[in-house]
Protein backbone atom coordinates (compact mmCIF):
# COMPACT_ATOMS: atom_id res chain seq x y z
CA UNK A 1 0.00 0.00 0.00
CA UNK A 2 2.87 2.34 0.89
CA UNK A 3 4.63 1.70 -2.43
CA UNK A 4 1.41 2.17 -4.38
CA UNK A 5 0.84 5.55 -2.77
CA UNK A 6 4.36 6.67 -3.57
CA UNK A 7 3.93 5.53 -7.17
CA UNK A 8 0.65 7.39 -7.53
CA UNK A 9 2.20 10.60 -6.18
CA UNK A 10 5.23 10.29 -8.46
CA UNK A 11 3.08 9.76 -11.51
CA UNK A 12 0.69 12.58 -10.69
CA UNK A 13 3.31 15.27 -10.22
CA UNK A 14 5.81 13.86 -12.76
CA UNK A 15 8.79 13.68 -10.43
CA UNK A 16 10.23 10.50 -11.88
CA UNK A 17 11.66 10.19 -15.36
CA UNK A 18 10.96 6.46 -15.13
CA UNK A 19 7.26 7.36 -15.48
CA UNK A 20 7.96 7.50 -19.23
CA UNK A 21 10.02 5.24 -21.47
CA UNK A 22 13.69 6.16 -21.85
CA UNK A 23 13.68 8.97 -24.41
CA UNK A 24 15.49 9.20 -27.68
CA UNK A 25 17.96 12.08 -27.50
CA UNK A 26 18.73 14.60 -30.24
CA UNK A 27 21.24 17.39 -29.59
CA UNK A 28 21.13 20.09 -32.28
CA UNK A 29 24.30 22.12 -31.86
CA UNK A 30 24.85 25.17 -34.05
CA UNK A 31 28.17 26.96 -34.43
CA UNK A 32 28.80 30.62 -33.51
CA UNK A 33 25.07 31.38 -33.28
CA UNK A 34 24.42 34.28 -30.93
CA UNK A 35 21.65 34.84 -28.39
CA UNK A 36 20.02 37.34 -30.77
CA UNK A 37 20.23 35.03 -33.80
CA UNK A 38 16.91 33.34 -33.01
CA UNK A 39 13.65 35.20 -33.40
CA UNK A 40 12.17 33.77 -30.19
CA UNK A 41 14.82 35.64 -28.18
CA UNK A 42 15.12 38.69 -30.42
CA UNK A 43 11.84 40.32 -31.54
CA UNK A 44 13.86 42.78 -33.65
CA UNK A 45 15.79 40.09 -35.53
CA UNK A 46 16.28 40.71 -39.25
CA UNK A 47 15.35 37.09 -39.98
CA UNK A 48 12.89 34.57 -38.58
CA UNK A 49 13.80 31.10 -37.23
CA UNK A 50 10.45 29.26 -37.06
CA UNK A 51 11.89 25.79 -36.43
CA UNK A 52 14.27 26.91 -33.69
CA UNK A 53 11.38 28.92 -32.23
CA UNK A 54 9.18 25.82 -32.39
CA UNK A 55 11.51 23.97 -30.04
CA UNK A 56 11.34 26.78 -27.50
CA UNK A 57 7.56 27.21 -27.77
CA UNK A 58 6.87 23.46 -27.58
CA UNK A 59 9.36 22.88 -24.77
CA UNK A 60 11.25 25.08 -22.31
CA UNK A 61 13.17 28.21 -23.24
CA UNK A 62 16.19 28.30 -20.93
CA UNK A 63 16.81 32.02 -21.32
CA UNK A 64 19.84 31.88 -18.97
CA UNK A 65 21.45 28.91 -20.73
CA UNK A 66 25.20 28.83 -21.32
CA UNK A 67 27.81 27.07 -23.36
CA UNK A 68 30.72 26.13 -21.14
CA UNK A 69 33.17 28.34 -22.97
CA UNK A 70 33.17 31.13 -25.52
CA UNK A 71 34.75 29.11 -28.36
CA UNK A 72 34.29 25.86 -30.29
CA UNK A 73 36.58 23.17 -28.89
CA UNK A 74 36.23 23.85 -25.15
CA UNK A 75 32.44 24.07 -25.37
CA UNK A 76 32.22 20.74 -27.20
CA UNK A 77 34.49 19.09 -24.67
CA UNK A 78 32.34 20.23 -21.76
CA UNK A 79 29.06 19.35 -23.49
CA UNK A 80 30.18 15.77 -24.10
CA UNK A 81 32.11 15.17 -20.84
CA UNK A 82 30.47 17.41 -18.23
CA UNK A 83 33.89 18.82 -17.36
CA UNK A 84 35.32 22.29 -18.02
CA UNK A 85 38.03 22.28 -20.67
CA UNK A 86 40.27 24.63 -18.68
CA UNK A 87 40.89 21.69 -16.38
CA UNK A 88 42.76 20.08 -19.31
CA UNK A 89 45.89 21.35 -21.04
CA UNK A 90 43.73 23.55 -23.34
CA UNK A 91 43.47 26.83 -21.42
CA UNK A 92 42.84 29.16 -24.37
CA UNK A 93 42.20 28.85 -28.10
CA UNK A 94 40.82 25.84 -29.94
CA UNK A 95 42.11 22.49 -31.12
CA UNK A 96 43.93 21.82 -34.38
CA UNK A 97 43.21 19.19 -36.97
CA UNK A 98 46.29 17.04 -36.31
CA UNK A 99 46.46 16.38 -32.58
CA UNK A 100 45.30 13.78 -30.04
CA UNK A 101 41.68 13.90 -28.98
CA UNK A 102 41.12 16.08 -25.92
CA UNK A 103 38.94 13.39 -24.39
CA UNK A 104 41.32 10.98 -22.72
CA UNK A 105 40.80 7.26 -23.03
CA UNK A 106 38.20 5.91 -20.62
CA UNK A 107 36.53 9.23 -19.77
CA UNK A 108 32.74 9.03 -19.83
CA UNK A 109 31.01 11.00 -22.57
CA UNK A 110 27.36 11.47 -23.42
CA UNK A 111 27.91 8.92 -26.17
CA UNK A 112 29.60 6.25 -24.05
CA UNK A 113 27.13 6.68 -21.19
CA UNK A 114 24.14 6.22 -23.49
CA UNK A 115 25.87 3.37 -25.36
CA UNK A 116 26.17 1.54 -22.05
CA UNK A 117 22.45 2.08 -21.47
CA UNK A 118 21.66 0.37 -24.76
CA UNK A 119 21.37 3.37 -27.09
CA UNK A 120 22.33 3.56 -30.75
CA UNK A 121 24.66 6.58 -30.99
CA UNK A 122 25.73 8.82 -33.86
CA UNK A 123 27.66 12.04 -34.33
CA UNK A 124 26.87 13.91 -37.54
CA UNK A 125 28.80 17.11 -38.22
CA UNK A 126 31.72 18.92 -36.66
CA UNK A 127 33.94 17.13 -34.11
CA UNK A 128 36.76 19.62 -33.37
CA UNK A 129 38.15 17.74 -30.39
CA UNK A 130 41.20 16.28 -32.08
CA UNK A 131 41.62 12.99 -33.93
CA UNK A 132 44.42 10.97 -35.47
CA UNK A 133 44.30 11.56 -39.22
CA UNK A 134 46.61 9.27 -41.22
CA UNK A 135 49.91 10.86 -42.19
CA UNK A 136 50.79 14.54 -42.11
CA UNK A 137 49.67 17.53 -44.14
CA UNK A 138 50.55 16.87 -47.77
CA UNK A 139 51.59 13.28 -46.98
CA UNK A 140 48.33 11.51 -46.19
CA UNK A 141 47.55 7.85 -46.69
CA UNK A 142 43.77 7.65 -46.77
CA UNK A 143 43.87 3.85 -47.00
CA UNK A 144 44.72 3.96 -43.30
CA UNK A 145 41.95 4.45 -40.68
CA UNK A 146 41.15 7.61 -38.75
CA UNK A 147 41.63 6.90 -35.04
CA UNK A 148 40.98 8.61 -31.71
CA UNK A 149 37.81 10.24 -33.03
CA UNK A 150 34.08 9.95 -32.40
CA UNK A 151 34.04 6.15 -32.85
CA UNK A 152 36.55 5.86 -30.01
CA UNK A 153 34.60 8.07 -27.60
CA UNK A 154 31.08 6.74 -27.52
CA UNK A 155 29.67 6.93 -31.03
CA UNK A 156 28.71 4.03 -33.30
CA UNK A 157 28.65 6.24 -36.39
CA UNK A 158 30.24 9.50 -37.55
CA UNK A 159 29.79 11.60 -40.65
CA UNK A 160 31.34 15.05 -40.70
CA UNK A 161 34.51 17.10 -40.46
CA UNK A 162 37.49 16.95 -38.09
CA UNK A 163 37.20 20.72 -37.41
CA UNK A 164 35.41 23.65 -39.00
CA UNK A 165 35.34 23.60 -42.83
CA UNK A 166 38.76 25.18 -43.13
CA UNK A 167 41.65 22.73 -42.48
CA UNK A 168 40.89 19.43 -44.22
CA UNK A 169 37.77 19.48 -46.39
CA UNK A 170 36.42 16.20 -47.70
CA UNK A 171 33.41 13.96 -47.15
CA UNK A 172 34.39 11.88 -44.10
CA UNK A 173 32.47 8.90 -42.74
CA UNK A 174 33.39 6.68 -39.78
CA UNK A 175 37.14 5.85 -40.05
CA UNK A 176 37.82 7.24 -43.48
CA UNK A 177 36.26 8.87 -46.48
CA UNK A 178 32.66 8.34 -47.47
CA UNK A 179 32.53 5.49 -50.02
CA UNK A 180 33.02 6.97 -53.48
CA UNK A 181 34.24 10.35 -52.16
CA UNK A 182 37.45 11.88 -53.47
CA UNK A 183 40.61 12.19 -51.40
CA UNK A 184 41.67 15.69 -50.28
CA UNK A 185 44.72 15.89 -52.52
CA UNK A 186 44.32 19.49 -53.74
CA UNK A 187 45.02 22.84 -52.09
CA UNK A 188 43.59 26.29 -51.66
CA UNK A 189 44.22 29.39 -49.67
CA UNK A 190 41.04 30.71 -48.07
CA UNK A 191 39.29 32.59 -50.86
CA UNK A 192 37.47 35.88 -50.74
CA UNK A 193 33.75 35.24 -50.49
CA UNK A 194 31.31 36.45 -53.12
CA UNK A 195 30.68 40.16 -52.40
CA UNK A 196 26.89 39.76 -52.43
CA UNK A 197 27.12 37.11 -49.68
CA UNK A 198 29.81 38.01 -47.16
CA UNK A 199 33.06 39.95 -46.79
CA UNK A 200 34.95 37.03 -45.29
CA UNK A 201 36.30 33.75 -46.64
CA UNK A 202 35.12 30.60 -48.40
CA UNK A 203 36.50 27.23 -49.52
CA UNK A 204 35.36 27.48 -53.15
CA UNK A 205 36.37 25.91 -56.44
CA UNK A 206 38.65 25.91 -58.31
CA UNK A 207 41.23 24.06 -56.21
CA UNK A 208 44.89 23.60 -57.16
CA UNK A 209 47.65 21.03 -57.32
CA UNK A 210 49.98 23.78 -56.11
CA UNK A 211 49.17 26.89 -54.08
CA UNK A 212 51.33 28.82 -56.53
CA UNK A 213 48.56 28.32 -59.07
CA UNK A 214 45.94 30.28 -57.11
CA UNK A 215 45.35 33.80 -58.56
CA UNK A 216 46.46 36.43 -56.01
CA UNK A 217 43.27 38.45 -56.39
CA UNK A 218 41.21 35.51 -55.02
CA UNK A 219 43.28 35.03 -51.86
CA UNK A 220 41.72 36.13 -48.57
CA UNK A 221 44.63 34.96 -46.40
CA UNK A 222 47.95 33.31 -47.26
CA UNK A 223 48.23 32.06 -43.68
CA UNK A 224 45.10 29.90 -44.09
CA UNK A 225 45.75 26.80 -46.17
CA UNK A 226 43.25 24.01 -46.76
CA UNK A 227 43.70 20.43 -47.93
CA UNK A 228 40.64 19.87 -50.10
CA UNK A 229 39.01 17.17 -52.19
CA UNK A 230 38.08 17.94 -55.81
CA UNK A 231 34.41 17.08 -55.11
CA UNK A 232 34.14 19.41 -52.12
CA UNK A 233 31.56 22.22 -52.08
CA UNK A 234 31.09 24.19 -48.86
CA UNK A 235 27.49 25.12 -49.71
CA UNK A 236 26.53 21.41 -49.72
CA UNK A 237 27.52 20.81 -46.09
CA UNK A 238 24.20 21.42 -44.34
CA UNK A 239 22.23 19.44 -46.90
CA UNK A 240 24.60 16.47 -46.66
CA UNK A 241 24.63 16.53 -42.84
CA UNK A 242 20.85 16.52 -42.70
CA UNK A 243 20.51 13.84 -45.36
CA UNK A 244 22.93 11.60 -43.46
CA UNK A 245 21.21 12.27 -40.13
CA UNK A 246 17.81 11.36 -41.57
CA UNK A 247 19.26 8.28 -43.27
CA UNK A 248 20.78 7.11 -39.96
CA UNK A 249 17.54 7.78 -38.09
CA UNK A 250 15.62 5.85 -40.73
CA UNK A 251 17.78 2.81 -40.05
CA UNK A 252 17.04 3.07 -36.30
CA UNK A 253 13.24 3.61 -36.33
CA UNK A 254 12.42 -0.01 -35.52
CA UNK A 255 14.96 -0.03 -32.68
CA UNK A 256 13.65 3.25 -31.29
CA UNK A 257 10.11 1.90 -31.25
CA UNK A 258 11.16 -1.20 -29.35
CA UNK A 259 13.66 -0.93 -26.52
CA UNK A 260 16.76 0.57 -28.12
CA UNK A 261 16.49 4.36 -28.30
CA UNK A 262 18.85 6.61 -30.24
CA UNK A 263 21.22 9.43 -29.40
CA UNK A 264 22.07 11.72 -32.32
CA UNK A 265 24.58 14.54 -31.77
CA UNK A 266 23.85 16.81 -34.75
CA UNK A 267 26.72 19.31 -34.74
CA UNK A 268 26.18 21.79 -37.56
CA UNK A 269 29.00 23.97 -38.92
CA UNK A 270 26.72 26.99 -39.38
CA UNK A 271 26.52 29.92 -39.11
CA UNK A 272 30.29 29.67 -38.45
CA UNK A 273 32.45 30.92 -41.29
CA UNK A 274 32.65 30.22 -44.17
CA UNK A 275 29.27 31.84 -44.69
CA UNK A 276 28.06 29.61 -47.51
CA UNK A 277 24.28 29.55 -47.93
CA UNK A 278 22.84 27.26 -50.56
CA UNK A 279 21.89 29.09 -53.77
CA UNK A 280 18.14 28.97 -53.08
CA UNK A 281 18.61 30.80 -49.76
CA UNK A 282 20.75 33.69 -51.05
CA UNK A 283 18.93 36.99 -50.64
CA UNK A 284 16.11 35.52 -48.54
CA UNK A 285 16.87 37.49 -45.35
CA UNK A 286 17.33 41.16 -44.47
CA UNK A 287 20.76 40.47 -43.04
CA UNK A 288 23.13 39.67 -45.94
CA UNK A 289 24.59 36.21 -46.42
CA UNK A 290 24.79 35.62 -42.68
CA UNK A 291 21.04 35.91 -42.28
CA UNK A 292 20.55 33.72 -45.34
CA UNK A 293 22.83 31.11 -43.76
CA UNK A 294 20.86 31.12 -40.52
CA UNK A 295 17.65 30.71 -42.54
CA UNK A 296 19.12 27.67 -44.26
CA UNK A 297 20.25 26.29 -40.88
CA UNK A 298 16.72 26.69 -39.54
CA UNK A 299 15.31 24.98 -42.65
CA UNK A 300 17.44 21.87 -42.14
CA UNK A 301 16.54 21.73 -38.45
CA UNK A 302 12.94 21.79 -39.64
CA UNK A 303 13.65 18.85 -41.96
CA UNK A 304 14.91 16.85 -39.01
CA UNK A 305 11.95 17.75 -36.79
CA UNK A 306 9.50 16.93 -39.58
CA UNK A 307 11.15 13.53 -39.99
CA UNK A 308 10.65 12.80 -36.28
CA UNK A 309 6.97 13.66 -36.76
CA UNK A 310 6.62 11.43 -39.82
CA UNK A 311 8.37 8.54 -38.07
CA UNK A 312 6.16 8.85 -34.99
CA UNK A 313 9.18 9.59 -32.75
CA UNK A 314 8.46 13.15 -31.62
CA UNK A 315 6.56 12.36 -28.43
CA UNK A 316 9.42 10.61 -26.65
CA UNK A 317 12.42 12.34 -28.19
CA UNK A 318 14.26 14.83 -25.99
CA UNK A 319 15.65 17.56 -28.25
CA UNK A 320 18.23 20.05 -27.01
CA UNK A 321 18.87 23.01 -29.29
CA UNK A 322 21.82 25.24 -28.47
CA UNK A 323 25.00 26.87 -29.82
CA UNK A 324 28.65 26.37 -28.91
CA UNK A 325 29.30 30.05 -28.20
CA UNK A 326 28.30 33.58 -29.12
CA UNK A 327 28.64 35.20 -32.57
CA UNK A 328 31.90 35.73 -34.47
CA UNK A 329 33.36 39.25 -34.80
CA UNK A 330 31.28 40.39 -37.81
CA UNK A 331 28.39 40.83 -35.33
CA UNK A 332 29.67 44.39 -34.97
CA UNK A 333 29.38 45.02 -38.71
CA UNK A 334 25.84 43.62 -38.79
CA UNK A 335 24.73 46.18 -36.20
CA UNK A 336 26.02 49.04 -38.36
CA UNK A 337 25.01 47.69 -41.76
CA UNK A 338 21.77 45.76 -41.14
CA UNK A 339 20.69 46.82 -37.66
CA UNK A 340 20.82 43.20 -36.50
CA UNK A 341 22.12 42.42 -33.00
CA UNK A 342 23.51 38.86 -33.01
CA UNK A 343 24.18 39.05 -29.27
CA UNK A 344 20.77 40.56 -28.57
CA UNK A 345 20.97 42.64 -25.38
CA UNK A 346 24.18 40.95 -24.23
CA UNK A 347 27.67 42.39 -24.04
CA UNK A 348 30.28 41.23 -26.55
CA UNK A 349 30.47 38.01 -28.58
CA UNK A 350 32.60 34.95 -29.29
CA UNK A 351 35.72 34.40 -27.13
CA UNK A 352 34.54 36.84 -24.45
CA UNK A 353 33.88 36.11 -20.77
CA UNK A 354 30.98 38.59 -20.93
CA UNK A 355 27.49 37.18 -21.50
CA UNK A 356 27.56 37.56 -25.27
CA UNK A 357 30.40 35.04 -25.40
CA UNK A 358 28.59 32.14 -23.76
CA UNK A 359 24.93 32.90 -23.04
CA UNK A 360 23.34 31.25 -26.06
CA UNK A 361 20.04 29.96 -27.39
CA UNK A 362 19.13 26.98 -25.19
CA UNK A 363 15.80 25.16 -25.59
CA UNK A 364 14.66 21.66 -24.67
CA UNK A 365 11.59 19.93 -26.10
CA UNK A 366 10.36 16.56 -24.82
CA UNK A 367 6.58 16.14 -25.11
CA UNK A 368 6.47 12.96 -23.01
CA UNK A 369 8.63 14.35 -20.24
CA UNK A 370 8.05 18.10 -20.00
CA UNK A 371 5.13 19.37 -17.96
CA UNK A 372 3.57 22.67 -19.04
CA UNK A 373 5.56 23.21 -22.26
CA UNK A 374 5.93 26.73 -23.57
CA UNK A 375 7.40 28.12 -20.37
CA UNK A 376 10.61 30.05 -19.74
CA UNK A 377 13.23 29.06 -17.17
CA UNK A 378 15.25 32.18 -16.37
CA UNK A 379 17.82 30.74 -13.93
CA UNK A 380 21.29 29.58 -15.02
CA UNK A 381 21.90 26.19 -16.63
CA UNK A 382 24.94 25.00 -18.54
CA UNK A 383 25.57 22.66 -21.45
CA UNK A 384 27.98 20.78 -19.19
CA UNK A 385 24.89 19.79 -17.19
CA UNK A 386 23.57 17.53 -19.96
CA UNK A 387 25.65 14.55 -18.81
CA UNK A 388 24.16 14.55 -15.29
CA UNK A 389 20.68 15.45 -16.58
CA UNK A 390 20.54 12.58 -19.05
CA UNK A 391 22.16 10.22 -16.54
CA UNK A 392 19.31 10.92 -14.12
CA UNK A 393 16.70 10.43 -16.85
CA UNK A 394 18.06 7.10 -18.11
CA UNK A 395 19.24 5.79 -14.73
CA UNK A 396 22.98 5.85 -15.40
CA UNK A 397 25.65 6.23 -12.73
CA UNK A 398 28.41 8.80 -13.25
CA UNK A 399 31.78 7.72 -11.80
CA UNK A 400 33.52 10.05 -9.36
CA UNK A 401 36.17 10.89 -11.96
CA UNK A 402 33.66 11.92 -14.64
CA UNK A 403 31.15 14.75 -15.09
CA UNK A 404 32.90 16.85 -12.45
CA UNK A 405 31.12 20.05 -13.51
CA UNK A 406 27.75 18.54 -14.46
CA UNK A 407 24.63 19.10 -12.36
CA UNK A 408 21.28 17.59 -13.30
CA UNK A 409 18.40 19.98 -13.99
CA UNK A 410 16.00 17.16 -14.93
CA UNK A 411 13.56 18.28 -12.22
CA UNK A 412 12.86 21.44 -14.22
CA UNK A 413 11.31 19.32 -16.99
CA UNK A 414 8.70 17.63 -14.86
CA UNK A 415 8.18 20.28 -12.20
CA UNK A 416 7.27 23.84 -13.26
CA UNK A 417 7.69 24.93 -9.64
CA UNK A 418 11.15 23.34 -9.36
CA UNK A 419 13.48 24.80 -6.78
CA UNK A 420 16.55 23.92 -8.88
CA UNK A 421 19.46 26.29 -8.30
CA UNK A 422 22.58 25.87 -10.40
CA UNK A 423 25.85 25.65 -8.52
CA UNK A 424 28.22 28.48 -9.50
CA UNK A 425 28.85 28.54 -13.26
CA UNK A 426 32.32 29.36 -14.62
CA UNK A 427 32.89 31.27 -17.86
CA UNK A 428 36.18 32.05 -19.57
CA UNK A 429 37.67 34.41 -22.10
CA UNK A 430 39.01 32.18 -24.86
CA UNK A 431 41.86 34.57 -25.73
CA UNK A 432 43.20 35.49 -22.29
CA UNK A 433 41.76 32.67 -20.19
CA UNK A 434 40.23 35.22 -17.80
CA UNK A 435 37.54 33.70 -15.58
CA UNK A 436 34.07 34.73 -14.53
CA UNK A 437 31.80 33.06 -11.98
CA UNK A 438 28.02 33.37 -11.84
CA UNK A 439 25.79 32.40 -8.93
CA UNK A 440 22.16 33.42 -8.92
CA UNK A 441 21.93 37.04 -10.01
CA UNK A 442 25.58 37.87 -9.35
CA UNK A 443 28.47 37.55 -11.78
CA UNK A 444 32.07 38.24 -10.82
CA UNK A 445 34.76 38.73 -13.47
CA UNK A 446 38.01 37.70 -11.83
CA UNK A 447 40.93 40.11 -12.18
CA UNK A 448 43.69 39.64 -14.71
CA UNK A 449 47.07 41.28 -15.21
CA UNK A 450 45.52 44.39 -16.83
CA UNK A 451 42.14 44.86 -15.14
CA UNK A 452 40.67 44.53 -11.69
CA UNK A 453 37.63 42.55 -10.68
CA UNK A 454 34.15 43.38 -12.02
CA UNK A 455 30.80 42.55 -10.43
CA UNK A 456 27.42 42.62 -12.19
CA UNK A 457 23.83 42.09 -11.13
CA UNK A 458 22.58 40.18 -14.19
CA UNK A 459 18.93 40.45 -13.15
CA UNK A 460 19.02 44.24 -13.29
CA UNK A 461 21.87 44.63 -15.80
CA UNK A 462 21.89 41.87 -18.44
CA UNK A 463 24.15 44.05 -20.63
CA UNK A 464 26.87 44.22 -17.92
CA UNK A 465 27.19 48.01 -18.00
CA UNK A 466 27.39 48.79 -14.28
CA UNK A 467 30.35 47.42 -12.35
CA UNK A 468 29.22 47.08 -8.71
CA UNK A 469 32.40 45.67 -7.21
CA UNK A 470 32.99 48.77 -5.07
CA UNK A 471 29.41 48.79 -3.82
CA UNK A 472 29.40 45.08 -2.92
CA UNK A 473 32.95 43.97 -2.06
CA UNK A 474 31.61 41.26 0.25
CA UNK A 475 29.80 39.61 -2.69
CA UNK A 476 32.96 39.73 -4.79
CA UNK A 477 35.00 38.21 -1.98
CA UNK A 478 32.48 35.40 -1.49
CA UNK A 479 32.40 34.56 -5.19
CA UNK A 480 36.20 34.61 -5.45
CA UNK A 481 36.37 32.07 -2.62
CA UNK A 482 33.86 29.84 -4.43
CA UNK A 483 35.86 30.15 -7.65
CA UNK A 484 38.95 29.04 -5.75
CA UNK A 485 37.15 26.00 -4.35
CA UNK A 486 35.78 24.96 -7.75
CA UNK A 487 39.19 25.42 -9.34
CA UNK A 488 41.21 23.63 -6.69
CA UNK A 489 38.79 20.82 -5.85
CA UNK A 490 38.89 19.66 -9.45
CA UNK A 491 35.10 19.73 -9.59
CA UNK A 492 32.00 21.90 -9.12
CA UNK A 493 29.73 19.16 -7.82
CA UNK A 494 29.96 17.42 -4.44
CA UNK A 495 32.15 14.33 -4.42
CA UNK A 496 35.69 13.07 -4.18
CA UNK A 497 38.25 15.73 -4.98
CA UNK A 498 39.66 15.40 -8.48
CA UNK A 499 42.72 16.63 -10.26
CA UNK A 500 43.09 19.28 -12.92
CA UNK A 501 45.47 18.15 -15.65
CA UNK A 502 48.11 20.85 -15.05
CA UNK A 503 49.67 22.96 -12.38
CA UNK A 504 49.04 26.69 -11.93
CA UNK A 505 48.60 28.79 -15.08
CA UNK A 506 48.76 32.57 -15.65
CA UNK A 507 44.98 33.19 -15.82
CA UNK A 508 44.73 32.21 -12.15
CA UNK A 509 45.94 35.66 -11.16
CA UNK A 510 44.26 35.86 -7.74
CA UNK A 511 46.39 32.95 -6.48
CA UNK A 512 50.13 32.41 -6.55
CA UNK A 513 51.51 29.10 -7.89
CA UNK A 514 52.33 28.18 -4.30
CA UNK A 515 48.77 28.89 -3.12
CA UNK A 516 47.35 26.87 -5.99
CA UNK A 517 49.60 23.92 -5.20
CA UNK A 518 48.66 24.08 -1.54
CA UNK A 519 44.92 24.17 -2.24
CA UNK A 520 44.83 21.82 -5.23
CA UNK A 521 44.68 18.19 -4.01
CA UNK A 522 48.29 17.08 -3.57
CA UNK A 523 49.38 19.83 -5.98
CA UNK A 524 50.23 17.74 -9.05
CA UNK A 525 48.28 14.49 -8.53
CA UNK A 526 49.18 11.08 -9.90
CA UNK A 527 45.91 11.29 -11.85
CA UNK A 528 47.15 14.39 -13.61
CA UNK A 529 50.45 12.74 -14.44
CA UNK A 530 48.58 9.77 -15.87
CA UNK A 531 46.54 12.02 -18.15
CA UNK A 532 49.62 13.91 -19.25
CA UNK A 533 51.37 10.60 -19.90
CA UNK A 534 48.42 9.39 -22.01
CA UNK A 535 48.56 12.51 -24.14
CA UNK A 536 52.32 12.21 -24.54
CA UNK A 537 51.94 8.58 -25.58
CA UNK A 538 49.30 9.54 -28.13
CA UNK A 539 51.55 12.25 -29.56
CA UNK A 540 54.70 10.15 -29.61
CA UNK A 541 52.84 7.19 -31.08
CA UNK A 542 51.38 9.37 -33.79
CA UNK A 543 54.78 10.87 -34.62
CA UNK A 544 56.45 7.47 -34.92
CA UNK A 545 53.59 6.16 -37.08
CA UNK A 546 53.85 9.17 -39.38
CA UNK A 547 57.63 8.81 -39.66
CA UNK A 548 57.17 5.22 -40.71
Amino acid sequence: MKMSLISIIALSIGLSASAVQRPNVLIIYTDDQGYGDVSYLNPDSKFQTPNMDRLAHEGINFSHGHSSSSACTPSRYALLTGRYSWRTTLKVGVGNVDEPCMIEEGRMTLGSMLQEKGYNTACVGKWHLGMDLPGTKGKRDWSQPIMDGPLDHGFDYWYGLPTSPKSVCAWFENRGLEPGAAEPTLWTYHKKNLPNIDKRWRIMKPYYKSLDDQPPETIQSKSKVTEVAPDWNDDELLTRYTDKAIQWLGDKIADAKSDKPFFLYFALTSPHEPVAPRADFIGKSDCSGYGDFVLETDYHIGRLLDYLDEAGLTENTLVLFSSDNGPENPWKERIKEQGHYSSGPLRDGKRSHYEGGHRVPFAVRWPAGIKQPGRVWDKPVSQSDMLATLAEIVGAKIPEDSGEDSQSFADVFSNPASGFERLPFIGTNNRSGQFSITEGKWKLVLPNAKKGAELYDLTADIGEKNNLVKQHPEVAKKLEAKMTDILCNGRTTPGVRQSNDTGWWPAVTWMTPEEYKAKHPEGELVGASKKEKQNKEKKSGKKSKKKS
